[in-house]
């Protein structure tokens, strides 16, 4: 069986599976089985797409954002790159198997995957005009003559002109999905997938139009339907990339996190600074990026690197170059700043709300520099990542089994490796989704042994020729 992949960055549960008018969604649904999908901590898209294709958690995996610690010095921290990531994944277990795949846009996508087939850069590619994008290179070419110079990235979301803005993501989402057509015609492969970036891009750009409830809400905005449209933009590609399958093909639509609106900002330096956890010398007269602080670390005992999700790290005696925590204290102050970030309050005298993580409690195993806590405070963007995504699943092989409960993100990597009837990874800790189920019982959704049915639904979506 063949494995198609749909990543959709960033959608959100209520819309990509509530909305009736996706109709090419709403018809996978149907025939197949869907539901929410818990994402890792933090729920970022750095590691998180990493972790579904290799089942392995933030911790196994030794990445836990953009931008990771390399050493314990107090350099800034080094941006990850494809080689960050050494654990096998999906397309590996295909490899051995004697298939080939095509990765599209699947971060960190730089420099492009040696894989057993072909890789195209995405989000982490510097620039297409500017080195190789492309395994193997001379595919760039191929690209150009099909779509121009390709757009890695939808580019700046900070743009004064909107309309420009949202114009230049639906353009760039376009040519990936025109890309994605070509490949799936004229390319051999038996594992596919694509991360489309440009919905994360557009619900940043335009959630406080879209969102009533948003701090920036603008009534009566000409951009109110923007978010809402592209996700109509989206289900119309996906019925064009159907339109090419064949009934041997597993087709999963997924999104590895969520997305919320931002109840408000919070400076976490300036809450350490204040709280004599971070020392300056000397103290700065105006905000200043963490980057550019003159610390005092003989006098500082945490400080953070900030995120959609904070990573906040201990200066401990024997492990950091000036640690100031003795080791013998580190478990007391650890868990006494686990409960002070949690108790932080907004400007009403009500808590945040914070959730605040310690890896060795969320992780199967804690590798290379980790943060000694991870916060969430949720405020730092037009919008931000949510702890749930979703996930629409279906197959001409598979019954349809309805709305699953409880589905994880790591449990997404053994689901498609066993219905394709490939090994399973080393030391994943998720599970097949469908182990166990029945499928579902209503009236309108074909019983287990009517294949027919099945392919005449998938024939209406143009998913069978």
């Amino acid at each position: 069986m063949k494995i198609l992949v749909i990543g959709l960055d960033a959608a959100a549960p209520e819309i990509l599976l509530g909305d009736d008018r996706l109709a090419t969604i709403r018809s996978l649904m149907e025939v197949g089985c869907y539901g929410r999908l818990e994402s890792v901590v933090p729920p970022a898209s750095e590691p998180a797409w990493m972790c579904l294709a290799t089942g392995q958690d933030p911790g196994s995996l030794g990445v836990y954002g953009s931008r990771n610690r390399t050493d314990r010095s107090y350099k800034a921290p080094g941006s990850i790159d494809a080689r960050s990531i050494q654990a096998p994944a999906i397309w590996d277990r295909v490899a051995e198997s004697g298939g080939r795949s095509i990765l599209v846009g699947v971060p960190p996508d730089h420099p492009p995957r040696p894989v057993n087939g072909i890789a195209v850069g995405g989000l982490f590619t510097p620039d297409a005009t500017e080195g190789a994008y492309t395994h193997p290179p001379e595919l760039a070419a191929t690209i150009e003559k099909l779509v121009g110079t390709y757009p890695v990235d939808a580019g700046g979301l900070r743009s004064d002109d909107e309309a420009a803005l949202r114009d230049q993501i639906l353009d760039a989402s376009r040519k990936q999905f025109a890309l994605v057509r070509h490949l799936i015609e004229n390319e051999p492969w038996d594992y596919f997938q694509l991360v489309e970036t440009g919905l994360d891009r557009i619900q940043r750009a335009f959630w406080r139009h879209h969102d009533p409830e948003h701090v920036l809400h603008t009534p009566d905005s000409p951009f109110a339907d923007v978010v809402r449209d592209y996700y109509l933009h989206l289900d119309g590609e996906l019925a064009t990339v159907l339109d090419l399958l064949t009934e041997d093909t597993l087709v999963l639509v997924v999104s590895a996190h969520g997305a919320r609106r931002p109840d408000g900002g919070f400076r976490l330096d300036e809450w350490l600074v204040r709280e004599g956890l971070l020392a300056l010398k000397p103290d700065p007269e105006q905000a200043t990026p963490a980057a550019d602080l003159d610390v005092d670390w003989g006098r500082t005992r945490a400080w953070s690197e900030a995120g959609d999700s904070a990573a906040v790290f201990l200066n401990v005696k024997g492990r950091e170059p000036e640690g100031t925590i003795d080791p013998a204290d580190y478990e007391s102050f650890h868990d006494e700043l686990k409960a002070r970030l949690e108790a932080v309050a907004g400007p009403d005298g009500e808590p945040l709300g914070a959730l605040v993580f310690k890896p060795e409690e969320v992780y199967q195993t804690v590798r290379n520099v980790a943060p000694d806590l991870i916060v969430d405070f949720g405020g730092l963007d037009g919008c931000n990542p949510a702890q749930h995504g979703a996930f629409i699943l279906a197959s001409p092989q598979l019954p349809p089994f309805g709305e699953i409960e409880g589905a994880r993100l790591l449990d997404v990597a053994p689901t498609l490796l066993e219905l394709a009837g490939h090994p399973p990874l080393p030391d994943a800790p998720g599970r097949n989704l469908l182990q166990g189920l029945k499928p579902a019982d209503s009236d309108d959704a074909p019983p287990i042994d009517d294949d027919e049915l099945v392919r005449d639904r998938l024939r209406g979506l143009g998913y069978i020729g």
